[in-house]
């Protein structure tokens, strides 16, 4: 595997010489080593190569390791070992951390049982990727948060977390406590060892991803049959109809070329627009108030290309192994987008904070909702960010950028309840209110997000203090001043249908006897569907 130190393979580096990557921005310091930048560069070289690996060996695995050829023994032990060679080729030694985290973490379930073990789960596996944070931030390399070993962590403790409140639920739980996403999700046996290590460490999603859900994964691996649902003569009965599998390799093609382009602009742009910029002594003294606010907006939009190709580039690998297929849709079309990270559309168009939070980084978001938002006693909003802040890492400007964000998403959906409704009619009026909450959501987010890329206390508060806090100072007033609406009309009739349909989903799971996402995916997608018509109704 050529040799193998704790930063990983130097198999490449005469390719990472030649490539001469540029560094991030934000991890340029006057105090580190000049070594630094060429480490930085092999970390991306090998974690590229070993994402293109991952491709090639996903489309071998679809073709020659089908469910329809192999046992799913023989698909978890290979999905398993790739795995862990990605992630010793680049992370070294250091990923062995990722078995002691998940071996432990199975330890736990076994002896804990169920009644108590999602609780004690939650707090080794999200405490122990928060030791090694601390560890590797403030101990080795202060700033190198670019394809180190604690990004592959962070999705692991996801997966431990995830799974560990899904057999709470499925082996604890009764039915009638679970809400119908929860119960489309429940897991209902023990996994054993090697389902468990397969879940956590396979190939497809070993370096960046994404979340999946236990259940969805099992029957990619055990190859279940595929379900299309069709109306029927009257219009009104449903007819189930098994599919072939369908090819993803339309889907693959599509989000290469995303990632293609993404990697260019990142390339490209990305190093010509430097978030540090925006706190610049000159820039700071002599640019003027539309100047800053269009840097702003524009040196945030050029750092986002890297994530779309990271976050696309691990769908597309995914999908290759067969992985990631949702369902048909109406017209018998496939849809590869059940495990998809983001929507780059909906991103950059987004009228409101919550838009673009439910479209960016999608599969944590579900996850924080499922394993603390649902089930928070109190202040869920305020608890979903503060998880989300220590999942992240342990800079000071990831809480900086979630305190910002708790309050931003408050008076955004204050603002959302008290003002909307004024703008719906005419046509006209709606145009202009959408106009100007784009622009006001693109500002917001971009203001909120600058200490995430700074990451150090004292550049992100010379940052807010040269924009006066002023959008800080605006979120308390309108919190203060407006009155806070509860629209408990539009949150009853979304509970209703939710319920409504996830009796539909059980009767068919029982008529269909347990298929492939017959109740999960379903469900899921209901319920993504049902919050984002909600959603678009109360922005």
């Amino acid at each position: 595997m050529a040799t193998t130190s704790t930063t990983g393979s130097t198999l490449l580096q005469p390719l990472s010489n030649a490539v001469q990557l540029p560094i991030d921005q934000e991890h340029e310091s006057p105090l580190r080593e000049p070594c630094c930048g060429r480490l930085l560069s092999i970390r991306k070289v090998n974690f590229v190569v070993c994402q293109l690996f991952a491709l090639l060996a996903a489309i071998w695995f679809r073709t020659y390791l089908h469910s329809s050829k192999t046992s799913s023994f023989i698909r978890h032990i290979v999905a398993t070992l790739l795995g862990l060679y990605l992630a010793f080729f680049c992370f070294g030694w250091y990923a062995l951390h990722f078995l002691v985290q998940s071996g432990i973490s199975y330890c736990i379930m076994i002896i804990i049982g169920v009644e108590s073990m999602h609780k004690y789960c939650f707090v080794f596996a999200l405490g122990y990727l928060t030791v090694c944070q601390i560890t590797r931030v403030y101990i080795f390399d202060y700033g190198q948060y670019s394809a180190d070993f604690s990004g592959p962590m962070m999705i692991i403790t996801q997966k431990i977390t995830s799974l560990a409140y899904e057999i709470h639920d499925g082996m604890f739980r009764k039915d009638e406590e679970l809400t119908p996403s929860q119960r489309g999700l429940a897991v209902r046996r023990m996994p054993s060892p090697l389902e468990y290590v397969s879940y956590t460490c396979n190939f497809m999603g070993i370096l960046a991803g994404p979340l999946c859900s236990y259940k969805d994964y099992i029957i990619f691996i055990e190859g279940k049959p595929y379900h299309m649902t069709q109306s029927g003569a009257n219009g009104k009965e449903e007819v189930h109809y098994e599919r072939t599998e369908p090819s993803p390799n339309t889907a693959v093609i599509q989000k290469l070329l995303v990632c293609g382009l993404s990697l260019l602009l990142h390339l490209t742009v990305s190093n010509t627009l430097p978030v540090e910029y925006n706190i610049d002594e000159h820039f700071q003294a002599t640019a003027s108030w539309p100047t800053k606010v269009t840097y702003l907006y524009v040196s945030l939009l050029a750092a986002r290309p890297k994530y779309y190709f990271a976050w696309t580039l691990a769908d597309a690998i995914n999908n290759a192994a067969g992985f990631g297929f949702r369902g048909y849709d109406r017209n018998g079309a496939a849809r590869w987008d059940l495990i998809s990270n983001l929507r780059i559309q909906q991103i950059e168009m987004s009228t409101s904070f919550k838009m673009f939070l439910d479209n960016w980084n999608i599969q944590t978001a579900l996850w924080l909702k499922r394993v603390c938002y649902e089930r928070a006693s109190f202040s869920p909003t305020i608890q979903t960010f503060f998880l989300s802040a220590i999942w992240h890492g342990v800079y000071p400007g990831y809480y900086l950028t979630f305190l910002t964000g708790v309050l931003m998403t408050l008076a955004a959906r204050t603002m959302r309840k008290n003002f909307r409704h004024h703008f719906m009619e005419p046509s006209q009026l709606k145009l202009f209110y959408d106009v100007i909450t784009w622009v006001v959501t693109q500002i917001a987010i971009s203001y909120t997000v600058v200490p995430f890329v700074l990451l150090s206390i004292k550049p992100s508060f010379m940052f807010y203090s040269s924009w006066y806090y002023c959008l800080h100072i605006c979120g308390i007033l309108v919190l203060l001043l407006l009155p806070v609406k509860k629209i408990q009309r539009g949150e009853n009739m979304l509970e209703k249908i939710q319920l409504s349909r996830s009796k539909k989903f059980d009767e068919r799971e029982n008529s269909l006897g347990q298929n492939s996402f017959s109740t999960t995916n379903n469900i899921c997608n209901q319920d993504q569907d049902i919050a984002s018509r909600h959603s678009s109704l109360k922005q």
